[in-house]
């Protein structure tokens, strides 16, 4: 990696972190511009140009070349963590009140991110949010989320999912699992959302 390699497009870094969560499969780049709403060709092209900035590893399998983030180099990872930092600034407007009471967590909890329709769409019944943390400390959770629901500052109603660090490895295989992992937007401890996707891989 040379200082002029370091320039990355608001594509580019979408590409990665795209593959990053999705850490089960590897896409081609029709696969990828279907995914982000991008044009193929385009997609095809920074997907070679991360592959040479080695955020990606690229694979021929049959006729088709297909991508995946480079979890394997400590460039990539510092890069993807540093993205991931910035996370919060990405959360949608309507989430901001949310954003802001989901703070109250941060000295309990050891990851945080919202998942499901709430971080797509405007228009959603709930919130969905998961919480990774030490089950000594279920108390302080309780009590925080009891804080939350009587100040009454979200509007809609909040659903947890709670766990503690060896479900996650537990729920390894399940689908929803993998879903709830790959497409979130993280609010608590980006390092730690790297160091399970890596573990997950």
């Amino acid at each position: 990696m040379t200082a002029k390699n370091i320039q990355f497009t608001k594509i580019e870094i979408r590409i990665a972190k795209y593959l990053f969560k999705h850490y089960k499969e590897g896409y081609n780049a029709r696969q990828l511009a279907r995914a982000l709403s991008i044009n193929h060709a385009h997609a095809n092209k920074l997907c070679n140009i991360l592959s040479d900035k080695q955020l990606l590893v690229k694979e021929e399998i049959g006729n088709s070349v297909y991508f995946s983030y480079n979890y394997g180099d400590n460039f990539a990872i510092k890069f993807i963590e540093y993205l991931l930092s910035l996370e919060e600034k990405e959360f949608p407007k309507w989430l901001s009140v949310l954003l802001h009471s989901l703070k109250r967590f941060a000295p309990c909890i050891k990851l945080g991110l919202v998942f499901g329709s709430s971080i797509k769409n405007k228009d959603f019944n709930d919130i969905d949010v998961l919480l990774v943390y030490d089950s000594k400390i279920s108390n302080e959770i309780k009590k925080i989320k009891e804080e939350i629901r009587k100040s009454e500052l979200v509007e809609k109603p909040i659903r947890y999912m709670d766990l503690v660090e060896k479900d996650i490895f537990s729920n390894k295989e399940d689908k929803v699992f993998y879903s709830i992992m790959s497409d979130n937007l993280i609010f608590h401890n980006p390092e730690k959302y790297v160091e399970v996707i890596k573990c997950l891989k």
